[in-house]
């Protein structure tokens, strides 16, 4: 099936249980798809283009070729000049004997024509994907949600509003309550997801006078588009109604309601949230940890310069500018997401900074190298790990592919503090030691003065 297209910013919309957006595509732009579009950005003539693309298609192989369509079609391409390759190329492939007809390829294909203005191109498409359908309401009501996913991804805001409206005929003459609710369910989350709350909310009421309780996932939608668009007010009002309504708060939506508070430099409203968080027993994560400390102005700008970054927890403390920042920091370190990120066996001391902004990294770290020293002195832990594992990344994911940003922190601390871990020579993203060494290492006097 094909799919369309991660500092701080709002975590995610929220993905129901009903309805989600097909899986992002996670094979990348393969060497021969990569060679290609090198090639014809080379070549600078369309009618070259053109050509190549013609070779392409009769030497390359079912993965290879799709995985280079959805890279054209993805919102994030990093060839977005080529663009319009991608309706010739969708036009050459249909014709394989291997292609499959997907609705969802076709809602992706419709946006980026419509996003060029290519609207009779988009609309010849869109006409014969409607006829194929025919009177399958369940088919047409996901191709249209489909496409108002599509055009929320490009960002056109004119795009969203001509398939909602299709969306909303189809809803008004279906007697289906699934095609209802997943139909106001897309409109609602898209709408919040390219800045229109307002608008959402109204499909919401909509939905109350039609007979339909809106779910968790049209609640969390608007907290999430009311906080992205700064309406603290609104978000807190969505908030209270979730719970008198008897939703019950996880996460994830309270990660965006912290993220929102972030964004907006709210370090206190953060705090108090925090505190609830932990005082109603909503586990914090990852993700808990990027939105708050990517909000904290002076670890942001401590991380600028690794060579001169505290070393321990305490130093770190007393160098916050503000009490907020502090408590943020300590209000943290009361959760148990190291012990999520961290794994203790006889063979192995692991702990995993994967999906770790630059911030998170660097407390998770501290709090490890604190949290190790204080098991090995009280004996909490008798047996010592036969090596220790400290996991990085390679940097896939980074702004500079093979860049990792955590790693260089990870080695700059570890330089510092002459911690006996170096990088791993089968895999240059983990830093790995022997167990005994390092715990000799936490535990001399030498040490103790450094965390």
């Amino acid at each position: 099936m094909i799919g369309g297209g991660h500092g701080l910013q709002l975590s995610s919309p929220p993905v129901s249980a009903g309805f989600r957006r097909y899986p992002p595509i996670v094979c990348g732009l393969t060497k021969q798809g990569h060679r290609f579009l090198s090639a014809v950005s080379a070549s600078g003539e369309p009618s070259a283009a053109i050509l190549l693309l013609r070779k392409f298609v009769a030497a390359s192989s079912k993965h290879v070729t799709l995985t280079t369509l959805t890279h054209l079609l993805s919102p994030s391409t990093s060839n977005p000049h080529l663009s319009f390759l991608a309706f010739p190329l969708y036009s050459m492939i249909k014709h394989e004997s291997w292609f499959q007809w997907n609705a969802k390829l076709l809602a992706d294909l419709i946006a980026l024509l419509h996003k060029e203005e290519r609207f009779d191109e988009a609309e010849i498409l869109f006409t014969e994907t409607v006829l194929k359908l025919g009177f399958k309401e369940r088919d047409l009501c996901m191709f249209y949600c489909n496409l108002v996913d599509s055009h929320a991804k490009q960002k056109s805001e004119r795009g969203v509003f001509d398939s909602c409206t299709k969306l909303k005929q189809l809803i008004l003459l279906s007697s289906s309550v699934y095609v209802k609710q997943r139909g106001y369910e897309s409109m609602v989350a898209r709408f919040c997801e390219i800045g229109l709350p307002g608008e959402a909310e109204n499909l919401i009421e909509e939905m109350r006078e039609n007979g339909l309780k809106p779910s968790l996932f049209e609640l969390k939608s608007l907290v999430y588009g009311y906080g992205q668009k700064g309406f603290l007010k609104d978000m807190k009002r969505i908030i209270a109604q979730m719970e008198n309504e008897g939703f019950e708060l996880d996460t994830v939506c309270c990660n965006m309601v912290l993220s929102s508070f972030g964004a907006h430099n709210e370090l206190l409203d953060m705090l108090m949230w925090l505190r609830k968080m932990r005082e109603v027993g909503i586990p914090f994560s990852v993700r808990t940890y990027n939105s708050v400390l990517n909000s904290c102005p002076t670890i942001i700008s401590l991380l600028e310069d690794t060579k001169t970054l505290p070393l321990s927890i305490d130093e770190l403390a007393g160098n916050l500018k503000t009490g907020d920042e502090a408590d943020l920091v300590m209000e943290l370190l009361k959760s148990n997401v190291l012990d999520q990120v961290m794994e203790w066996k006889t063979s192995e001391l692991k702990v995993d900074l994967h999906g770790m902004h630059l911030s998170t990294a660097y407390l998770i770290l501290l709090q490890w190298f604190e949290e190790m020293k204080r098991r090995f002195d009280t004996g909490v832990e008798a047996t010592t790990p036969t090596e220790v594992l400290v996991v990085c990344g390679i940097g896939k994911h980074s702004s500079k592919r093979g860049e990792s940003p955590v790693r260089s922190l990870a080695k700059e601390m570890v330089m510092r503090m002459k911690c006996p871990l170096r990088i791993d020579r089968k895999n240059i993203g983990c830093f790995i030691g022997k167990g005994k060494v390092f715990r000799e290492w936490l535990c001399n006097e030498d040490a103790n003065k450094k965390l």
